[in-house]
């Protein structure tokens, strides 16, 4: 019995096998070898930073497209996209490099805590409870939705004063945290190749006068950053100021003017960068 029964085992793998391999051949879809060439370099997180739904639709896009106009994935290292347009056989694409700002940077002792959160670590739960541990109803709630949303793990959440942060060296700007954070707090932002980024660390758009009983650091809308700009980047709306990144010169006027202290800087501004900057800038106006 068991010879018979190999043998029927046996001839139900061939014939199964057989038909399997000409449904295969019935059925099969051809696709360009360049789609599978260009997904390669990519880095598979699937992250939409590209405008498509993943890797896979950009490589097809990119594969079947007679231009690379818009077409950029943001989380290619350097010189990714221009291999890409080598395997295409098309021009490579340029497009500035974004990353994610925050803009709340409230920490622990500026800002009033009123109450204590005991729920599901999460900020858009808690967003829609109530308005959060202070009396600001516009600052991160510190439970990292962002963190979570993020493929490439550039966000973090400081441990002592719970508030978001951005490494911006791991940062490819996907937009993921922008899509996760329920109070809008973070925004995706030109990258500067040769300055510093200077960015208002506040969402808060009450006046000036609420918003000094409920954080010690927020915006008060009252315009000497702009005053003391030499490109009036610096745009005051609902009594909250907006550095404008195209026209910022990265000066650090408006930090040093600031007396709430709420305009930050990606890195440390040289007084002798100012002067230089600043002296250019005026020669030009």
């Amino acid at each position: 019995m068991i010879p018979i029964t190999i043998l029927v085992l046996g001839v139900i793998g061939i014939v199964a096998a057989v038909l399997l391999f000409l449904a295969a051949k019935k059925f099969h879809v051809y696709e360009n070898p360049v789609i599978g060439q260009v997904e390669e370099l990519l880095p598979g997180a699937n992250c939409g930073g590209c405008g498509f739904s993943g890797c896979h639709a950009f490589a097809v896009e990119c594969a079947n497209a007679t231009s690379l106009e818009g077409l950029y994935c943001t989380s290619l290292p350097k010189g990714g996209m221009l291999k890409v347009a080598e395997i295409v056989g098309l021009a490579p694409s340029e497009a500035q490099k974004k990353v994610a700002v925050v803009k709340c940077g409230a920490n622990c002792e500026t800002r009033r805590q009123v109450n204590i959160y005991d729920g599901v670590s999460s900020c858009a739960i808690e967003a829609s409870l109530y308005q959060g541990e202070s009396n600001c109803v516009y600052g991160c709630l510190g439970n990292g939705d962002c963190v979570k949303a993020c493929p490439f793990d550039a966000m973090q959440i400081d441990p002592v004063n719970r508030l978001a942060h951005v490494d911006f060296d791991k940062c490819t700007g996907c937009g993921k945290c922008v899509e996760a954070c329920p109070r809008n707090l973070c925004e995706l932002v030109a990258w500067p190749k040769d300055r510093a980024l200077v960015w208002v660390v506040c969402s808060n758009k009450d006046k000036g006068a609420v918003v000094t009983k409920e954080c010690g650091l927020g915006c008060i809308g009252c315009s000497k950053c702009r005053k003391v700009c030499p490109t009036q980047s610096p745009a005051i709306t609902s009594f909250l100021a907006y550095i404008d990144q195209n026209t910022c010169i990265s000066c650090g006027n408006c930090i040093e003017a600031c007396p709430r202290h709420c305009i930050f800087s990606s890195s440390p501004i040289e007084k002798k960068e100012e002067e230089s900057v600043t002296e250019t800038t005026s020669e030009k106006l």
